[in-house]
């Protein structure tokens, strides 16, 4: 039976995770269009990826690249767009189908809400939109036909393990790391460590942001708050496992004492590929499989909470809830910032996101205005104990 053919908004499609779902659609002519492309700043890339796919629209949101989009794209037919509040708008055109929400940090959230509000599918690697509103989000989603279908390789193996499964018998997630680069590196040593250190990731190619997010482990405390959403799982009911290999990328416990796991290479386009292919079904690909090879040592090993504090500060976060969580991601983007301009020392981070998240008064049961609200505050507030540091 022919598949119809499905429009696709890319959100961040000049990054790794949209460049990688811009590699998918073309894979699949015939399944999916490229309907819809947002960058934030790269105005080229966006240009060349506009030209290259024939979108209806392209979206660039810093509004000061606007009139070189729109005059390099002259004459083909393609609308420009500025401004969060047009990508917002954009993403609820009737035509489009699904949106892969592959933007970086909590400038994912507002496309989500719309989207959520307009009954999309959504293909979310945002993952801050989760750790920042997820209670929100949950919400939103239990009054629209929209359904959300994780990317990250994490969320898509614990989706995979509960296909045919029942809640109610899972006892455990276990949440797959690599550890990142400073895995086996004292922790005396992280007081020198650079940025180009921390960007040096032994398994994953990802974007800067979030590659210093692996290093710190951060981003492991943003996928424990993310599957506390996808799938309704307590944060004390989600435990981390370092798995220096990054073959398996995630396990289910049930309460028989089984566990399932899901394998695969490390390469994102495979849980892109299964996520886009969701409800319909695995699309074949010609991409490199697995062999016997890679998987003759694989090893497992707790994380070290000393060493990376920030993985302490996500699950009390997590506990808290209201917008603990979304203060912690606002500091987090700053400092991580900071970090890449050479202005703080890596071991900063974690004390910058504390002192943050001790100044920013709580809100217990918030609505979207009280995140928005939180999230300035707390970007202000990070800036200026940096400042000060």
């Amino acid at each position: 039976m022919t598949q119809e053919r499905r429009n696709i908004a890319v959100l961040g499609s000049t990054g790794s995770i949209g460049r990688q779902t811009l590699d998918i659609i073309a894979e699949y002519p015939d399944r999916f269009t490229a309907w819809l492309l947002v960058a934030r700043s790269s105005a080229d890339l966006l240009i060349a990826q506009a030209r290259l796919m024939r979108p209806k629209m392209v979206i660039i949101a810093d509004e000061q690249y606007y009139e070189y989009v729109r005059d390099a794209l002259e004459g083909t037919g393609i609308e420009v767009g500025t401004g969060s509040r047009a990508i917002a708008q954009a993403v609820t055109a009737p035509e489009i189908d699904t949106v892969v929400t592959a933007m970086v940090g909590y400038s994912g959230l507002e496309s989500t809400v719309a989207a959520i509000g307009a009954g999309k599918r959504i293909a979310l690697a945002n993952k801050e939109t989760l750790v920042v509103a997820g209670e929100l989000i949950d919400r939103l989603l239990k009054d629209s036909k929209s359904v959300l279908y994780p990317v990250d390789s994490e969320h898509g193996a614990f989706y995979q393990c509960l296909m045919g499964e029942r809640m109610e018998d899972v006892e455990r997630l276990l949440l797959t790391a690599s550890g990142g680069p400073f895995r086996t590196m004292p922790k005396e040593q992280l007081e020198t460590v650079t940025a180009a250190d921390a960007l040096k990731h032994p398994n994953w190619s990802m974007g800067a942001k979030i590659t210093i997010d692996s290093a710190t482990m951060m981003n492991k405390g943003f996928e424990m708050i993310e599957a506390r959403w996808l799938f309704g799982i307590q944060p004390d009911d989600i435990e981390i496992v370092v798995h220096p290999q990054s073959i398996i990328h995630s396990m289910v416990a049930f309460k028989d004492g089984s566990v399932k796991a899901q394998l695969g290479l490390p390469d994102m386009h495979l849980p892109i590929r299964f996520a886009l292919g969701l409800p319909d079904g695995r699309l074949a690909s010609d991409c490199r499989k697995m062999t016997i090879e890679d998987m003759t040592t694989l090893t497992m090993e707790r994380p070290d909470f000393d060493k990376f504090p920030l993985l302490r500060t996500a699950y009390a976060a997590a506990r808290t809830c209201g917008t603990a969580p979304c203060v912690m991601n606002a500091a987090n983007e700053i400092a991580v910032a900071a970090f890449l301009q050479d202005q703080i020392k890596f071991t900063d981070i974690h004390a910058i996101i504390e002192k943050t998240m001790m100044q920013i008064p709580l809100v217990e049961h918030p609505g979207y205005e009280d995140y928005v609200a939180c999230n300035a505050e707390a970007r202000e507030r990070a800036a200026s104990i940096i400042k000060n540091l």
